[in-house]
């Protein structure tokens, strides 16, 4: 049996996005509203940026996912911990996220 503690500590801290979780890549996708803006993957956190956003990530010197050695998904980047264990932080994070796609799709 897996240890889903991370994807459900995750779930619960964004409950109020009422975000839902798909298996892929060999962890899940987050979605709010069937949007894709999230990976867990090995016991991490990855939001979707764009180029505004990204700059909080690489300041705290996280990177980008890399679902495996050839390849690398350069708009998701890992959450900071220190953001993973403050729940309001999360939250604000995790729409900003969001926002990025709902600016994408307006453009």
């Amino acid at each position: 049996m897996r240890n889903d503690s991370f994807r459900n500590y995750v779930l619960d801290q964004l409950t109020p996005l009422a975000v839902t979780a798909r298996a892929m890549f060999g962890g899940h996708g987050l979605y709010h509203r069937g949007e894709f803006f999230a990976i867990l993957h090995g016991g991490r956190l990855y939001f979707r940026t764009d180029t505004a956003s990204r700059a909080a990530y690489v300041e705290r010197g996280m990177q980008p996912f890399r679902p495996n050695a050839r390849q690398t998904l350069t708009t998701y980047y890992e959450v900071p911990p220190e953001v993973l264990e403050d729940g309001s932080e999360l939250l604000a994070w995790a729409r900003t996220a969001l926002a990025t796609g709902a600016e994408k799709r307006r453009k």
